[in-house]
């Protein structure tokens, strides 16, 4: 968007091929227009994650993605988005 392109085309692109997903196909209409109230809330996607990443800890297993995409459902939290949609995330892209 920053860039000037039209978000629904490049989702449109991206979306097909390899980089096909069911978070580019459902929500995306939505989190273009920055609607996100229809889906699995940031409070519960952030509870799960932390589920797993203490398994990890416990299992000496390394996930350093799982606790990065964790500390960003933080910074919705800490933003009051916890009842959003965990495709929320676009958020702290559009956001200042």
């Amino acid at each position: 968007m920053r860039a000037g392109l039209d978000a629904k085309k490049v989702i449109d692109v991206i979306s097909k091929g390899a980089a096909q997903s069911w978070q580019l196909e459902k929500p995306r209409p939505t989190m273009i227009d920055d609607q996100y109230d229809f889906g699995f809330a940031v409070d519960w996607m952030r509870k799960d994650l932390q589920i797993c990443l203490d398994a990890a800890r416990r299992n000496g297993a390394l996930l350093p993605v799982t606790a990065l995409v964790e500390q960003y459902y933080g910074k919705l939290q800490e933003k009051g988005y916890g009842r959003l949609d965990s495709s929320s995330l676009m958020k702290l892209l559009t956001e200042n």
